[in-house]
Formats: structure tokens, C-alpha cells, sequence
């Protein structure tokens, strides 16, 4: 496929408003996840809309299951139907409509005592469409701006959406969701809107409150950003995509440097995955933490996360995305042993010690102290592992192959996303004949380490996107 659009129109980063209008998608989007996903709406989908934990679990997990399959399966063949079609934005719409409607839906059919398929349903459909929508947002992050500002831009990007996120969920927390035992939010406060926290309302008005935040901060995206021109017709694009990314797969195996990025990442986003899913659980198992709690770690991380992406942009002309990709997961390593080295007295393996102590209020003990010093490192590298990975692709690849390489990009990462917690669960399980449960889930625990240690491994013998973006190009000629 020829170049036909490959030079960004815009070279300061940052001074654009087209720029800001591309990274309104992030902060736009990230509530969703943040909120509706891992810290509201998912712990009242298991604990209240089913009627026991163990089937409320099963449920949300298979629900997971399905979007995920979806995604890894469909995104690399839409990602070549868009390269042929040319713009982005039409598919961002489209998906929106029904994330969107998804959301909305929630406060519907989401009641306690409501079937439990029709609010799996709506959450498969908002997944399944917000994974879609950041496909073809972050294909259009070649042509942005100019290759060596890219991982400043895409860092900056992810910080504003741990702000949007760290926003909607303080405001969910403190003014929405009651607690079902006292009727009342995080700041003690009757919820808004006289929301009643028995039926789950200030957990299911997440859903429409997200759409309606995601209509309004994705439209600078529509007005500001430029997409790139209409080329073949919608029919003829998607007859032609489906040997485009056969084309695709045969080509990524020439493209060594690229294919053995793609592998470490899907390593190590494994094991980022698995850490952000299992680490709260993990904490409540062996503090005892409360969902308040675990709401206020979520909060402590994405705050965390925000200046760990600003740093990592300032960083990311200076050192390359390869060197920023390599340092945060090998903070993240570090940060992990740390969280499986702490006990309920202890930490680092038992070289720094508590005193046991019988304490009321958030975080009492040492112990939980030093468990939320060792996530404060998590929280510096999660968002630069993640957008200094985006970045490291949008460097190796063309305008004109973005959308397919992006893809196969969402595909690495959700093809082997049950690896890292499978392997947890399996550890966990030979570990707990053995010994206490706490000691067995900490043991379990380590097994995320591994998944990042192979990315380093595999990183370590790969060359940075520079090289593999100047071959990109000349094979486009």
C-alpha cells in the first residue's frame, strides 16, 4: 500500500488545538473504565444485582470473557477495513452511539432483582465498543504530530484520562453511592438526586452520568482533530480488508523488531492487567479492606498516575519510548515483589516489621502504610508503561497501516489476558495445601512478576521503533 498521507500536519506538540482535541479522548473515555468497570458499578454487579457473590463473579467475569474474545478477534480486521476507508472518526461515532445507549441502558434494567443477563449484556456491548473506539483514536496518532513528539503527546494523553477518571470517581464515591448498611457516600453525605442506595441507584446512575460525561469531552475530538480523507468506498473496503490483514500477518513476521515488541508487550500488559484487577482484592483479602477502602486505593493510584504520565512526556523526547517502556516495567517488577513481600505486619520479607496493632480508620496498621507505599510505585508506572506503549507502535508504523497495526495491537493485548490471573489462581491453589491463605495468596501473588521480567527479557534484545519505522517506510514506497 502506497503512502498517501503520511506527514503530520502539526509539529509542536501541546500548542494545537488539534492536538488537545485528540487527547480529549482519553479523558473522556477513562471514567468509564475507572468507574462503571473496577470501583462502582462492577463491585454492586457482584455483590447486590446477583444474588450471591459466587454467581455474580461468574457472571462478570464471563461477561469480560466475551468482550475481551470480541475485541482480540474483530479489531485487527476493522483496523484494516479503516486503513482502506481512510477516516477514523466515522468509526469512533459509530461506536460511541452504542457505548452510549449501552450505558444508559444500565439504569434500566441494572435494579436489584432484575435479571442479571440483561446488565451483562449492556456492559458487553459498552466494552466491546469503547475497546473499538480506542483501535481507530489511536491510529490517528501517526499523523498527528511529528515522530519524535509522539510519546510526549500520547503520555500527556493517558495523565488527562486518570484525571477524568480520578474526577468522575471522587464525584461517584463522595456524592452517588451510598453505602447499603448507612445510606451514605464516602463524605457521609445523603446521595444526590435522592438516589436510594438499597436499589443500587448511585452505582447503576454511574452508567448514564459516563455517557453523558463521554458525549461532551469526546466532542472536541470531532471539531478539532482532522481525520484523514475518504478514500475507497465502505463496501469495497471491507471486501479488500479481510486480505489486507492476512497481508498483515504475513508481513508483521518480516518486521522482526516490531513482532518481538508486540510479544513483550503482551507479556507484560498481562501482568499489568492482572495486577490492576487482583491487587485490591488481594489487599482486602489480607487486610480486610472494605469496598471504602479499596475505592480510596483506586483513588490513591490514579492520583499517583497523573504526574508518573506528565514526568514520563517530559522524559519521552529525551529517552525514547523503548527506554521509558523498559523502565516502567521494571518498576513495576520491583513494585510487585514489593506488595507480595508485605504481610499483615510486615514487610520487604520480613526485614521491616509492625507492631500489631488494633486501630480503627483508613490504613491503620504499618503494613498498610508500606502496601500503599509499594502502590504509589505501581501507580508512577502504570500509565507511562501503557502510553509510552502506544507510543513505541505509532513510531513503527505509517499513517496508512495504522489502523491495522493497531489492530493487531489490541489483539496481543487481550489474546493472553487470562494468562497472568490464571496463573495467580493456580499458584494460589498449590500454595494454600501448604500453608496459611494469606502466606498461599501472597505466594500466588508472585506469579505476576514473572510475566514482567519475560517482557524485560524479550525487550532487552529489541531494538527501539526508530529503525523499524525508517523500514516501514521504505517498504511503503
Amino acid at each position: 500500500m502506497a503512502i498517501t498521507d503520511t506527514l503530520p500536519p502539526y509539529g509542536a506538540p501541546l500548542t494545537k488545538p488539534a492536538v488537545w482535541g485528540w487527547m480529549s479522548f482519553d479523558f473522556a473515555a477513562q471514567p468509564f473504565f475507572t468507574v462503571v468497570i473496577t470501583f462502582v458499578f462492577g463491585p454492586y454487579f457482584v455483590s447486590q444485582l446477583a444474588p450471591d457473590p459466587a454467581t455474580g463473579q461468574t457472571a462478570w467475569g464471563l461477561a469480560a470473557t466475551i468482550a475481551g474474545i470480541t475485541v482480540a478477534l474483530l479489531s485487527p480486521l476493522l483496523g484494516s477495513i479503516a486503513d482502506r476507508a481512510g477516516p477514523r472518526k466515522p468509526w469512533i461515532a459509530a461506536f460511541s452511539c452504542f457505548k452510549i445507549a449501552a450505558l444508559v441502558g444500565i439504569w434500566y434494567v441494572a435494579s436489584p432483582g432484575s435479571p442479571l443477563f440483561l446488565a451483562a449484556a449492556l456492559i458487553v456491548i459498552a466494552q466491546i465498543s469503547a475497546e473499538f473506539s480506542i483501535v481507530f483514536n489511536d491510529a490517528m496518532l501517526p499523523r498527528l504530530v511529528k515522530t519524535e513528539k509522539i510519546g510526549r503527546v500520547s503520555n500527556t494523553a493517558w495523565g488527562l484520562g486518570y484525571a477524568g477518571g480520578i474526577v468522575f470517581l471522587v464525584f461517584a464515591l463522595g456524592f452517588l453511592a451510598g453505602s447499603p448498611e448507612t445510606g451514605l457516600t464516602l463524605f457521609g453525605l445523603e446521595p444526590l438526586f435522592g438516589l436510594d442506595p438499597a436499589q443500587g441507584e448511585g452505582a447503576r446512575a454511574t452508567g448514564p452520568l459516563a455517557a453523558l460525561w463521554y458525549l461532551v469531552f469526546l466532542t472536541p475530538l470531532f471539531i478539532l482533530t482532522p481525520d484523514r480523507p475518504r478514500m475507497e468506498p465502505i463496501s469495497k473496503a471491507m471486501e479488500e480488508g479481510l486480505g489486507d490483514l492476512l497481508s498483515t500477518m504475513r508481513e508483521i513476521r518480516g518486521r522482526i523488531e516490531l513482532l518481538k515488541f508486540l510479544i513483550a508487550r503482551m507479556l507484560y500488559q498481562d501482568g499489568v492487567n492482572a495486577l490492576l484487577v487482583l491487587g485490591g482484592a488481594f489487599a482486602a483479602g489480607m487486610f480486610g479492606w472494605s469496598i471504602i477502602e479499596i475505592g480510596v486505593f483506586g483513588v490513591i493510584l490514579n492520583l499517583t498516575a497523573i504526574p508518573g504520565c506528565i514526568f514520563a512526556g517530559t522524559l519521552a523526547t529525551r529517552l525514547g519510548s523503548k527506554r521509558l517502556v523498559v523502565l516502567s516495567v521494571a518498576t513495576l517488577a520491583i513494585a510487585t515483589i514489593g506488595l507480595v513481600s508485605t504481610s499483615p505486619t510486615t514487610t520487604a520479607f520480613g526485614l521491616v516489621t509492625f507492631a500489631q496493632i488494633d486501630a480503627s480508620g483508613l490504613f491503620a496498621s504499618g503494613a498498610e502504610k508500606a502496601y500503599i507505599v509499594w502502590g504509589l510505585l505501581v501507580g508512577l508506572a502504570f500509565g507511562p508503561v501503557q502510553a509510552s506503549s502506544r507510543a513505541w507502535l505509532a513510531e513503527s508504523v505509517t499513517a496508512d497501516e495504522a489502523g491495522r497495526y493497531f489492530g493487531f495491537y489490541a489483539l496481543t493485548g487481550r489474546v493472553t489476558s487470562f494468562l497472568a490471573p490464571a496463573s495467580v489462581a493456580a499458584l494460589t491453589a498449590l500454595a494454600a495445601g501448604l500453608t496459611d491463605p494469606v502466606t498461599a495468596s501472597r505466594i500466588g501473588m508472585s506469579a505476576i512478576v514473572v510475566f514482567f521480567l519475560a517482557g524485560l527479557a524479550i525487550l532487552a534484545f529489541t531494538r527501539g521503533p526508530e529503525r523499524h519505522m525508517s523500514q516501514a517506510a521504505a517498504r511503503s514506497t
